[in-house]
This record gives structure tokens, sequence and C-alpha cells, in this order.
């Protein structure tokens, strides 16, 4: 069985178009890989608030390019080892930009929203899932990349475990939480907002507009959360 690589990137922004990674963590059998890299493009205000990473910090830091972490990851997904990252869409993403090509990922944050059916958890961010699940990681510094991963691994053991008992086998749950991963989720009930708790199908019969308003949001702010987008459009079309 390919291996797992449980990896986080901080990136100078949230644009996978056109910003590039600072710093990368993985973790593999148990052993934590993290490095900082002098980025091509600045890092942005907005993405230092939430990282602490500077440029300053980055100056003498090598560029990613030609690195011993970019030669070890090309290889390792090259091989077929599977990326398990938060979100995956971006650190692939993030990764493809520097020439790494992922094929296989697990997205803990699309596989968490996939086994919460009744829509129970508020929000699907690492660091909300983390409290709100009291996930065992220690003292770890959120928005860095090696916090990060340690919390991503925590996760992902509590959710390997929950998909096992609906899948039979740990080899059946990696694939059916690969699979999970590939495609955007159909929710069924808001989670927030003025209809909160209530059908979506029904909201879409009598406040059409609501719906049409939130996809439009969703859209101004890039399409990245392709679970929203897709179920909206699902009912706005039916």
């Amino acid at each position: 069985m390919n291996k797992l690589i449980f990896l986080d990137t901080e990136a100078t922004g949230n644009d996978v178009t056109k910003d590039r990674l600072c710093q990368v963590c993985y973790q593999l059998d148990d052993k934590y890989y993290t490095e900082y890299f002098k980025p091509p493009v600045p890092v942005s205000i907005k993405a230092m608030s939430i990282t602490n990473i500077t440029n300053k910090m980055l100056e003498d830091k090598p560029v990613f390019e030609g690195s011993k972490m970019k030669k070890d990851l090309e290889k390792m997904f090259a091989d077929g080892d599977i990326l398990v990252a938060h979100n995956a869409r971006f650190d692939s993403a993030m990764l493809e930009a520097e020439g790494v090509s992922v094929s296989k990922y697990i997205c803990t944050f699309r596989v968490a929203r996939n086994l919460d059916q009744d829509n129970q958890i508020p929000e699907y961010n690492l660091q909300f899932l983390r409290y709100y699940l009291d996930l065992d990681v220690g003292d770890v510094v959120a928005h860095d990349a090696e916090g990060d991963v340690k919390v991503l691994r925590a996760l992902f053991d509590r959710l390997l475990e929950k998909m096992i008992k609906e899948s039979g086998s740990k080899e059946k749950a990696i694939e059916d939480m690969m699979d999970v991963s590939s495609r955007p989720i159909l929710f069924k009930r808001f989670t927030f907002g003025k209809y909160k708790d209530q059908p979506i199908e029904e909201i879409v019969k009598i406040d059409r507009g609501y719906l049409e308003w939130f996809l439009n949001r969703k859209l101004e702010d890039g399409g990245q959360d392709e679970d929203w987008v897709f179920t909206l459009r699902y009912y706005l079309n039916q």
C-alpha cells in the first residue's frame, strides 16, 4: 500500500494563481520534515497576520526550486504516495505551482464534512475541529506548518477510525476517503444564517433569492468553497 504523506504548506497568500509557498512541513513514518523557503513573490500583510511569517524572516532562506525537499516530494508523489492535507486542493495547487505534481490525495476537510451527515459541526476549519473534537495534540502553534500537521494527523486518525466502521477495513476506508476527497459534497441543510438547520430543498422554494445571493458571494470569493458552490447550483437548477 502506498504511504500517506501528511503535509501542510504556508503561503504568501491564498490566491493559488499567483501566491507561492514559504513553509512546508510533512510527516512520514512518524518523522517530521519542516523547512522555510524564500518565495519569488512577497508575503502579503494578510498572510503575515495569520502565519507570523514575515519577508524579513525569509530573506536568508533557500528557494524551494532545487531543494532536497522538492526532490523528495517529487519522488514520493511520482511513486504513488498519497497526500493528506486539510483543504488538499489548496496545498496540491501550491505544490503544483512549484512543479510538484500530486495525483492522489485525501482532504480531511471534505472527509469531515462527508461524515457529518446530520450537519452537527458548525465549522470545518482545522483549528475549529481540533477543539470541537477535543483532539489530543499537546501545545502546538496554530498556522505553523508543523503545528498544523500534528493537528492534521490527529484529525485523520479520528476520521479514519470512523470511516473504517463504515467501510469495513483500513484499505477500503483509505480508498473511500480518496473518493470522497475527489468530488464535491451535496449539503442538505444550512448550518448557519437565518435558515439554520432548515432543509435547503425547502428554502429554495420559498426564498430562491437567498440561494442566488449566497452563490454570488461564494463566486466572488473565487469559488474556492467548491462544496457550497456545487450545492447551491444543484438546488437552484432543480
